[in-house]
């Protein structure tokens, strides 16, 4: 085969139009062992979960030219799928990135209304998912992934993977204050778990604040700060389970160490 004949490998792009298709791919009944299509395109890289399902629903996959109906269908492997016409290839190895994420750009691939996205920021490099979300005005440590199975698994709440932030606000906190925040506490009718918080320093009413936390529900720290009426003009996030921001500059991205994955990975079993 030359090199021009090669087969294209699929890499995701905004959903089409749905296609027919004359045949249905074999129903997941008829599949005796592996593993959803959903998670095997999750773990290519493709998209995330919910995406592949809608790919689905849009007719995109196919299973040796014959439409995939369902995104439980069960695989040994990704041999003879396709997405939009073009081969999937194996899923590689998982990768891991370290993203300074700066302010003012969405955690998001795409955004209708305008705004700009990391994906204005990031490098023409291999595609990669967010683990997690930053708010727009949130700034620090945003990890990324090849392995959208892997991101799954870092985003669960079971596993209970501490996230690290620090704030710097203004108005009156006291240290006593910040520990209540051990027990849990509950706004609004929204209850957040146990956070450790630490005052760092302070000039005059504006203080950095510390606070560690493993939920990590929307806005959680800055809802939090609120409820005790300070004004937050900085949240910049340091750290995720154990990868730190360090001195990575707004809008560097820098891979992880392949034996600190395998070694954190193993950590989750």
């Amino acid at each position: 085969m030359t090199e021009d004949k090669k087969p294209k490998i699929y890499r995701a792009k905004p959903t089409p139009g749905a296609k027919s298709a004359a045949k249905p791919a074999p129903a997941p009944s008829e599949a005796r062992e592996g593993q959803r299509i959903a998670k095997l395109l999750a773990r290519a890289g493709v998209a995330s979960r919910r995406e592949i399902e809608r790919m689905i629903e849009a007719g995109r996959i196919e299973l040796n030219g014959n439409l995939v109906e369902h995104p439980s269908l069960l695989l040994r492997n990704l041999t003879g799928i396709t997405v939009d016409g073009n081969p999937v290839a194996e899923p590689a190895p998982a990768k891991l990135y370290r993203f300074h994420k700066p302010n003012g750009y969405l955690t998001a691939e795409r955004d209708f209304s305008g705004k700009k996205t990391i994906y204005d920021v990031l490098p023409d490099m291999e595609r990669v998912m967010p683990i997690g979300r930053l708010d727009m005005n949130t700034e620090g440590l945003l990890l990324m992934t090849t392995d959208g199975e892997f991101k799954r698994e870092m985003e669960l709440p079971k596993n209970g993977i501490e996230r690290t932030y620090r704030a710097r606000t203004f108005g009156d906190i006291s240290q006593n204050q910040l520990e209540e925040l051990y027990r849990g506490i509950t706004i609004e009718g929204m209850h957040y778990g146990p956070i450790t918080a630490n005052l760092e320093r302070r000039t005059g009413r504006n203080q950095w604040i510390e606070m560690t936390l493993t939920e990590g529900k929307n806005r959680e720290v800055r809802r939090v700060l609120e409820h005790f009426g300070l004004e937050v003009s900085r949240l910049i996030r340091t750290r995720y389970g154990p990868f730190v921001l360090g001195d990575l500059q707004k809008g560097e991205i820098e891979v992880v160490r392949q034996h600190d994955l395998v070694q954190f990975r193993k950590s989750l079993k």
